[in-house]
């Protein structure tokens, strides 16, 4: 088991092109120190120049795939050299929820090296196996995808 922490601070200003309302603006300080500029989504009056929660946990969906990705293709003998995903998460209505992250499609493009490489199969048995055990993937509702 592991705990993983943040923090998270906003501070009432206003917002900077609709006067009658506050700013989304807030920062995320991870447990390692680093900060992130963080805002709703321009949808939601938010900022552009700042990621967004929806952002984050389609980044973070990501990004857990790959390392189990990696942890997988590397045990079994293949040396991966890059790993690239442009990943894209739905907000959608819900019948019994509201607004939901309803699908997160990943779309990873991998470039293996060294003297043992993976066919078709073994690609997409490492994927299955990296799907089902992503902390993050097994912690949401939203259906996620491997293009």
């Amino acid at each position: 088991m592991s705990v993983h922490q943040s923090a998270i601070r906003w501070q009432r200003n206003p917002h900077e092109t609709e006067v009658e309302t506050y700013s989304r603006k807030h920062q995320v300080t991870l447990n390692g120190g680093q900060q992130i500029n963080v805002s709703a989504s321009v949808e939601f009056k938010g900022d552009s120049s700042c990621a967004d929660p929806e952002q984050m946990l389609v980044s973070a969906v990501s990004s857990c795939h790959m390392l189990f990705f990696l942890a997988i293709a590397d045990f079994q003998g293949y040396r991966v050299d890059s790993y690239d995903d442009n990943p894209v998460g739905h907000l959608e209505s819900s019948a019994n929820k509201g607004m939901e992250v309803t699908r997160i499609v990943l779309s990873p493009r991998i470039t293996f090296g060294g003297d043992i490489m993976p066919n078709q199969d073994a690609i997409a048995r490492i994927h299955a196996y990296a799907h089902r055990n992503c902390f993050i993937r097994n912690s949401i509702t939203a259906e996620v995808t491997i293009k």
